[in-house]
């Protein structure tokens, strides 16, 4: 199994605004940390606002919070939405599945159980399992000069 793009980039957008909570935090520093391109978590930071994940401000003091508590955010949710639509093989693909053995293939079966079990192991994690007390991501996530203050240490 292999994610999108979109759901990693997604991630740690999440992590580093989780890490970052105490401030107000830019695009390109989240671009920066994440090892990716502005537009790319632009994208990102638009899904992820729209489904209330993040807080966005425009303007010259404007930037991107998390937009609920960390424990509120269920990391297989934030996947769903963000794989739902991208099928897994083509035989989940509905109308346009050109599969010659899906009425008797059993590894779809076998898929559809896997896929599952991915899921129910993300359903049991928030976003402050991941980030709570998890001292390295902090150091790789908080940039060593801020222009609100100093860098919290992490819980």
């Amino acid at each position: 199994m292999r994610l999108t793009m979109r759901t990693n980039l997604a991630m740690r957008t999440l992590m580093f605004c989780a890490v970052n909570s105490a401030r107000t935090v830019r695009k390109a520093e989240i671009a920066r940390a994440c090892n990716a391109s502005e537009n790319h978590i632009a994208q990102v930071i638009h899904l992820l606002s729209q489904k209330g994940y993040l807080r966005t401000t425009r303007g010259r003091n404007g930037g991107i919070r998390l937009g609920m508590a960390m424990e509120e955010i269920n990391v297989g949710t934030v996947f769903r939405s963000f794989e739902a639509d991208v099928p897994f093989a083509e035989c989940f693909q509905g109308v346009d599945n050109r599969c010659p053995l899906t009425a008797a293939c059993r590894l779809r079966i076998a898929i559809v159980g896997a896929v599952g079990a991915f899921y129910a192991a993300l359903d049991g994690l928030s976003l402050a399992d991941l980030v709570a007390g998890n001292r390295e991501l902090h150091r790789i996530l908080t940039p060593p000069v801020l222009c609100d203050g100093p860098a919290l240490e992490p819980a």
